[in-house]
C-alpha cells in the first residue's frame, strides 16, 4: 500500500513537471508565499485571451516540490517550461537563454540586469529570466503582545541577545509557547551569521572552513532552543535540508518575535487581519553588522522546453513594466524592475502594518553587509545553507554535540565540493 502511494505521488509530480511537448503549450511551475498565486493566475488568464494560440498551464505547487523535486527532474533533462525558483545559482546550468526568444533583450538588461549573475552559470552572459521580486531577510514583532506585557520593543540597533531577552519577557508575561521563531532555513540564519563576522567565501571563491561567525550564532540557536526561548519543534520536526517556516507561530500569537523576510508581508496581512498589530524590525545586530540577506524568487525558462518561442512570449508579457507593476502592487513585494522601483507604487492594501513594514524593509536594503550581498551570486551558497540547517538541527535534537557538528559541517561541505568536481 505504501509503495503504491509513493508511486502515485511520483507519477503526479512527473506529470506536473514534464516539459510540454504539445505545440503552443507552456507549463509553469509556481509556488506561493502569500497571494501571488492568485495574482499570477489572473495575469496568465489575461495573457491567454490576448494570445489564443498559447495555452499556459499553471501548476501552483508547494515550495517543497520546487526545492526537492524540481532539481531531480532537471538532472534527468526534464521539467516545466518555466519555473519560479529560489535556488538560482546552483541550478543555473538548466536555465534557458531567453535572448533569441524575447522581443527586446536591451529592455531586460536595463531593468533586470543587476540580478542576472544571481541566475547565470559563472562567466555566462545569458538572459535566464527575471526576479519576480527582491527580498530581504528581517524580523517582525507582535506589537500588541509587547504592549500587553509592558515591554518596550528594542530599537533599530538592538542586538540578537537584546531581542531574545525582550521577547523572553513577553513570553513569560503572556505565557507564550516560545519567545522567538526563526525559519528552519540555512538561508535565514546566514544573515545573523554575517552580522557576527561570518564569511563562507574563501579567497579562491571556494567554500572556506566555517569561522567564528558561524560558530557564534550556531551556539546561540542551540542555547535558545535548550532554554525554551525558541520553539524547538520548528527545527527538529523535519530532517535533512527540509524547509519549515515559523510563520504559523507568529500568526497565532504564540511567539513575540519572528525572523523571516519581506516576502511574508502579504501572508501576515491576510492571515492576521486585525487580530493584533505587528511591525517589521529590520535585522538585529551582531558584533560586526545589522544585516539582512538579499535574495528573491526568479521566473526562469527551462532549457529542455520544446516550445522556446512560446516561452519567450509568456516571459516578455510577465516581464513587461505594466504587468510587473501590477504584480508588485497586488502581491506587496519589493520590485526587482528598475523602472518600476523608481516610479510611484500604489500597494493594494489598507493595512497600516503593511505600509510600515514595506518602509522598514526598503530602508534596510541600505544596510546590507558586503558578505551578505555576495551570497546570491555564489554557486556554493545553497549547498552550505543545506549543510548548516541539517547539522544544527541534529544538535538541537540531541543527536550531535555542537563541536561534533562543526567538524561535520566542514566535512560535508568538502564532500559536496569533491562530488561537484
Amino acid at each position: 500500500m505504501k509503495k503504491t502511494k509513493t508511486l502515485l505521488v511520483a507519477l503526479a509530480v512527473g506529470l506536473m513537471s514534464s516539459t510540454a511537448a504539445i505545440a503552443g503549450d507552456v507549463r509553469v511551475m509556481w509556488y506561493s508565499d502569500g497571494v501571488e498565486g492568485e495574482v499570477i493566475k489572473d495575469l496568465l488568464d489575461r495573457f491567454m485571451k490576448e494570445n489564443p494560440g498559447i495555452n499556459v498551464i499553471l501548476d501552483d505547487v508547494g515550495y517543497k516540490v520546487v526545492q526537492e523535486q524540481l532539481p531531480v527532474e532537471l538532472e534527468a533533462g526534464r521539467g516545466p517550461d518555466i519555473a519560479r525558483v529560489t535556488n538560482l545559482k546552483t541550478l543555473a546550468d538548466h536555465w534557458l537563454d531567453l535572448t533569441p526568444h524575447i522581443a527586446d533583450p536591451a529592455y531586460w538588461q536595463a531593468n533586470f540586469g543587476d540580478q542576472f549573475d544571481w541566475m547565470r552559470p559563472d562567466g555566462s552572459k545569458i538572459i535566464p529570466g527575471f526576479m519576480t521580486q527582491l527580498t530581504l531577510t528581517g524580523g517582525f514583532a507582535n506589537k500588541t503582545l509587547f504592549e500587553q506585557a509592558g515591554v518596550e520593543i528594542p530599537g533599530a540597533d538592538a542586538t540578537w541577545d537584546e531581542w531574545v531577552e525582550a521577547a523572553g519577557k513577553v513570553q513569560e508575561s503572556q505565557q507564550l509557547n516560545a519567545a522567538i521563531a526563526i525559519d528552519r532555513s540555512g538561508h535565514r540564519i546566514s544573515a545573523p551569521i554575517v552580522s557576527y563576522g561570518g564569511n563562507y567565501i574563501g579567497p579562491d571563491r571556494m567554500p572556506a572552513p566555517i569561522d567564528e561567525g558561524v560558530k557564534t550564532f550556531a551556539r546561540k540557536l542551540v542555547e535558545w532552543t535548550e532554554t525554551g526561548r525558541m520553539n524547538k519543534e520548528t527545527w527538529v520536526s523535519a530532517a535533512g535540508t527540509t524547509y519549515r517556516a515559523g510563520i504559523d507561530d507568529f500568526i497565532n500569537a504564540q511567539v513575540a518575535y519572528y525572523y523571516s523576510g519581506s516576502w511574508q508581508i502579504a501572508a501576515l496581512s491576510s492571515k492576521i487581519g486585525d487580530a493584533f498589530d505587528w511591525v517589521a524590525t529590520g535585522s538585529p545586530c551582531g558584533t560586526e553588522a545589522c544585516t539582512g540577506l538579499p535574495g528573491g524568487a526568479a521566473l526562469v525558462g527551462i532549457k529542455y522546453t520544446q516550445n522556446p518561442e512560446e516561452v519567450g512570449k509568456v516571459m516578455d508579457y510577465l516581464a513587461s513594466e505594466a504587468v510587473v507593476k501590477e504584480f508588485t502592487e497586488r502581491t506587496l513585494f519589493l520590485p526587482a524592475h528598475k523602472s518600476v522601483a523608481a516610479g510611484a507604487l500604489d500597494f493594494k492594501t489598507d493595512d497600516a502594518n503593511v505600509k510600515g513594514a514595506l518602509d522598514v524593509f526598503v530602508k534596510a536594503t541600505g544596510q546590507v553587509h558586503p558578505n551578505a550581498n555576495a551570497l546570491p551570486a555564489w554557486k556554493w551558497a545553497t549547498p552550505i545553507y543545506g549543510v548548516l540547517v541539517t547539522r544544527i538541527s541534529q544538535v538541537m535534537a540531541g543527536e550531535l554535540s555542537i563541536d561534533d557538528a562543526f567538524v561535520r559541517i566542514d566535512e560535508d561541505i568538502k564532500a559536496q565540493v569533491e562530488a561537484a568536481q
